[in-house]
């Protein structure tokens, strides 16, 4: 059983320790192990029947799917009060937080707005609040990418990591982990898209093991030397609108067979999905030997169980 963290809540990468995040990702290769070989885990019942709501205003297949079977192999349940994007169309997000309080022990929400999850973590202090995706973070999905990294690295120290493109909620939680685990962090993107710069500040000050952030407007200088070449799409969701000005914007953005070979020789090529070939990756590139996109996908499963072993089975065997 994993040890007690000090928050209840994963709404940010920085909500945990450089430490605590090892232990975490040490427990999503202890649990991938065991289901990869048919064993029966010693987490089967971790959960002891517990309800984990999910709530997403948003589409997924990955996060929601993956989120559903964690609960369920941990031997827990899960609910899904709201169709999607049903979220306070009938009273307000604290309200449907202080009443889930009272059913379930978990909320694993996917909103469009970073606040939401604030307000659940503030208005339930007995609910356990994890971000499954909002406007300013996706710290699931780099879990995954993080366990991914170690799996093909063998160690985070003293790697680097290329984000190409968009300045995004993806691209934050992974300069916070990367950084944290004593990988440095490079980004290259466009005038107008750069990762924020409190998020920069944020990651300077969590690094460790002499890793660094670094942004670059040239994205073939970012990605020399490189581990690992990471995009996203160029146009999340709730963008669609500023689909047209975001294609000429990116415009030399796309991650290419010349791109990579500037990169290390034994680099791997990342991507969160889904994924829009002749866009942002070319399709040669998606699908070569170096991509291990769907390494990350498999380990969003793993990850997220360690997630929710970290956060409710620790504090069930203390209480």
């Amino acid at each position: 059983m994993p040890s007690s963290v000090r928050t209840k809540d994963f709404v940010s990468m920085l909500d945990f320790e450089p430490a605590e995040l090892e232990a975490c990702l040490s427990l999503a290769a202890r649990v991938k192990r065991d289901r990869i070989l048919g064993k029966k885990a010693p987490t089967a019942n971790a959960l002891g029947g517990a309800h984990v709501a999910l709530i997403f205003e948003k589409p997924s297949l990955r996060t929601i799917s993956t989120f559903e079977i964690a609960v369920r192999e941990l031997g827990g349940d899960v609910i899904t009060p709201f169709p999607v994007a049903a979220l306070s169309e009938r009273e307000p997000a604290v309200d449907v937080a202080r009443n889930l309080e009272r059913w379930v022990k978990c909320v694993v929400m996917r909103t469009f707005a970073h606040s939401t999850l604030l307000e659940f973590a503030t208005a339930a202090p007995r609910l356990h609040v994890v971000n499954a995706l909002s406007d300013m973070e996706h710290p699931c999905q780099a879990l995954a990418d993080l366990q991914t990294m170690k799996e093909v690295w063998g160690d985070w120290k003293g790697r680097t990591v290329t984000f190409v493109g968009d300045g995004n909620n993806v691209a934050t939680s992974l300069a916070h982990g990367a950084v944290m685990l004593g990988t440095t962090f490079h980004i290259a993107s466009p005038e107008g898209y750069e990762l924020p710069a409190n998020v920069v500040e944020q990651a300077t000050r969590a690094a460790r093991h002499g890793a660094q952030i670094r942004l670059f407007r040239d994205p073939l200088e970012a990605v020399t030397g490189a581990d690992a070449v990471y995009t996203d799409v160029w146009t999340s969701m709730g963008q669609e609108a500023e689909a047209a000005a975001r294609k000429r914007a990116f415009e030399g953005y796309q991650v290419t067979t010349g791109m990579m070979r500037r990169a290390n020789d034994r680099a791997v090529f990342m991507h969160c999905l889904p994924a829009h070939r002749n866009e942002e990756v070319a399709p040669e590139v998606f699908e070569s030997p170096v991509s291990v996109v769907f390494d990350q996908a498999e380990n969003r499963l793993h990850s997220q169980k360690a997630l929710l072993l970290t956060l409710m089975a620790s504090r069930a065997a203390a209480a």
